[in-house]
């Protein structure tokens, strides 16, 4: 009789909800057939915890009302579970309330996998189902998020072992996919409830914490908002303020990254600025900053350039009269109504909008889970790469030309390359970060400006296997190697062919005469980073421009010098003196040879030298600014990875005299990776 009372108070309070929420009567009648519906399909069937079953279904649509979503959202979260629990199938479900609710209620049922090795591989290919399904209608995986967020707070009256697994999919899956989507409260409440279970005693302390800290906080608070609300009044500024608290694992996960104690976190407490207009919350910053010494690099323009789920807002760090950290979030009304139900804000049931008026494109999750290779690809772990590269926080970096791509975290100018295009990224020879040459293996930075230099002759290498990080750059290389292992395996064969030969040279080098490229890259280095600045040397072959090209380290030709080139198979043209000794000793020269000149000869003068290095991944830059120094300029260089875990490079610069190149290299000595440099 008490669980009859239970259930029929919470159907009431579904009612009243509804009728808060100004939902239409015709809306709330249909929504209450399915609630009879949905009680007598669950009426014989008891939660975990005793309670009556269909309590579960009923909390995820009153979680579904809170976002304002539409009428059938709110009936297929009460029908959620019909088809996996009852008797009820999709024909039923469909003639009863039609082919949309039947879609989005099949989207989130269980796959059944008979002869699956075990529960977990079950879940798995149900994620799957639901994403394929949210792709064409993302209201399915917000009645699954509804569904884990009742779930989890119910999570005690599961065995130790099943609390644990839930938690971590909850943490590392659906967590990461409401904060995609911009519904904080509902990802901050998974992260805080699967901490719980997690980590019970981090989770006790860091709760008992906050509340000790909470009344002493609420009088310095209060300090500050009187003085902004002050200033704010005086610049005709209306504002609204309220205290903001780190959710609890927020604060974990800092302790546990940064290796630091609860005392050591300084924004676990902060505030939130309201105001009118975009406008009015730069001007809103500006008082801020007047009142407070702004801390440098804390500051955060995420209304100039906003997250991948529409975040936007201005953060800020000052440091109050009382010497103490605060750090405060500065929005609008409407970005703040995005920050907290996220795309539930803009465009699901606002009076007539309804979900076939939603372009996929606007949603950044979607888009990419759209774009993503694995998605119905049955041949790779598909949780782990979707944890990797999908649920994963992201950045924008931008072209030259302005054009703005997001991507991983951890995302490297290659995967850079392949996301701009399939020929950019097969043709990528460098890179440049804020015109700053860098390493193809290091990580992009929110916001950076990337350029991608591309030489026809450039092409993949094993080793890039190493370098991408997403699965759509992996892939793309993997085609062009195996398409092209048969010019692979012939490199290698005639690069076993030229080390006999080179032998060859070297014991003429005994006798008298110059081997071919004596300080040339052997090429089994790796080639991690290779630059030529076609603005300060260019070279034209049989009159075509951007040609791979080599200049030989025995004659080290310049810019000026008479020259020729001839055809080394796997490594381009390379350049002698037309007077080079060396010339002499090379196989077939007459039929490899081919016409090259100088397009553009620099007026100063250009020196060369070789470095070698220990391992790191900014050596280019470094090297780069030292010779800035002394007003120089790098404009070409080429590095690789040897077996002894060093770095060899070969640089040309231009400067305006032999002292000032004497500056340099004594500048480019002090770089702490620098083992040796030498003038060639």
């Amino acid at each position: 009789m008490e669980e009859v009372k239970t259930l029929k108070a919470e159907i009431d309070s579904l009612k009243k909800t509804l009728e808060i929420k100004s939902y239409p009567e015709q809306d709330i009648i249909e929504i209450m057939e399915a609630v009879q519906y949905g009680e007598k399909m669950h009426s014989d069937q008891k939660r975990a915890s005793g309670e009556p079953y269909f309590i579960h279904p009923i909390a995820v649509a009153k979680i579904l009302i809170e976002l304002n979503l539409d009428k059938n959202t709110i009936i297929a979260a009460l029908l959620h579970d019909t088809v996996e629990d009852t008797e009820a199938d999709y024909s039923i479900i469909e003639t009863n309330f039609g082919e949309e609710v039947a879609k989005l209620v099949d989207g989130v049922t269980k796959i059944t996998i008979v002869k699956a090795a075990n529960k977990s591989a079950q879940e798995v290919e149900t994620l799957r189902k639901i994403l394929m399904a949210m792709v064409k209608d993302v209201r399915v995986i917000l009645i699954k998020l509804a569904d884990k967020l009742h779930n989890m707070t119910t999570l005690s009256y599961l065995s130790k072992e099943r609390q644990k697994a839930i938690a971590e999919e909850c943490l590392e899956v659906y967590a990461p996919i409401a904060g995609q989507l911009g519904i904080s409260w509902i990802k901050a409440e998974l992260e805080n409830l699967a901490l719980k279970h997690l980590h019970p005693v981090s989770y006790k302390q860091i709760s008992e914490f906050l509340a000790a800290k909470k009344i002493e906080k609420e009088e310095y608070q209060k300090d500050i908002e009187n003085k902004l609300r002050q200033v704010a009044k005086e610049e005709d500024i209306e504002i609204e303020i309220s205290a903001r608290v780190k959710n609890i694992y927020s604060i974990y996960r800092k302790m546990r990254d940064n290796e630091k104690s609860l005392e050591e976190i300084y924004d676990i407490f902060g505030i939130r600025i309201l105001c009118d207009t975009a406008n009015d919350c730069y001007a809103v910053l500006g008082l801020v900053h007047k009142l407070w010494i702004p801390i440098e690099r804390r500051f955060k323009d995420y209304i100039a350039v906003p997250k991948s789920n529409r975040y936007r807002s201005l953060h800020t760090t000052v440091i109050t009269d009382e010497g103490k950290l605060l750090e405060a979030q500065i929005r609008s009304y409407e970005m703040h109504k995005t920050a907290e139900f996220g795309i539930a804000a803009h465009w699901l049931y606002k009076k007539g909008k309804t979900i076939n008026n939603l372009n996929p494109n606007d949603i950044s999750l979607i888009n990419r889970l759209m774009q993503w290779n694995n998605l119905e690809n049955y041949e790779t772990d598909f949780l782990k790469d979707l944890k990797k590269e999908i649920l994963k926080d992201t950045i924008y970096v931008f072209t030259p030309d302005g054009d703005i791509f997001e991507m991983p975290i951890g995302s490297t100018a290659i995967d850079f390359a392949y996301n701009i295009h399939t020929e950019v990224g097969d043709h990528t020879a460098g890179a440049k970060a804020d015109g700053y040459i860098i390493p193809l293996s290091r990580f992009l930075k929110n916001t950076q400006v990337i350029e991608i230099i591309t030489n026809k002759n450039a092409h993949p290498t094993p080793h890039w296997l190493k370098i991408a990080k997403t699965t759509k750059a992996k892939s793309k290389i993997r085609h062009w190697l195996n398409k092209n292992s048969n010019l692979i395996k012939e490199a290698i064969k005639n690069k076993k062919q030229e080390i006999t030969e080179e032998n060859k040279l070297n014991k003429q080098n005994k006798e008298g005469k110059i081997p071919e490229e004596a300080e040339e890259f052997n090429d089994s280095d790796l080639v991690v980073m290779e630059i030529r600045d076609k603005n300060k040397i260019t070279l034209s072959v049989n009159g075509e421009k951007n040609t791979m090209i080599n200049f030989a380290r025995c004659c080290s030709p310049v810019s000026g010098d008479s020259i020729i080139g001839y055809i080394s198979v796997g490594r381009g043209i390379i350049v002698h003196k037309s007077d080079c000794k060396n010339l002499d000793n090379i196989k077939n020269l007459k039929n490899r040879t081919i016409d090259v000149k100088w397009e553009a000869v620099s007026q100063k003068a250009s020196r060369k030298f070789k470095v070698t290095a220990r391992k790191t991944n900014n050596l280019f830059s470094e090297i780069e600014s030292a010779i800035k120094k002394h007003n120089g300029h790098l404009i070409e260089g080429r590095l690789a990875e040897s077996d002894s875990e060093k770095l060899t490079g070969f640089f040309t610069m231009e400067l305006d005299s032999d002292e000032d190149f004497g500056k340099a290299v004594k500048s480019i000595r002090t770089i702490p990776s620098i083992i040796n440099i030498y003038v060639v």
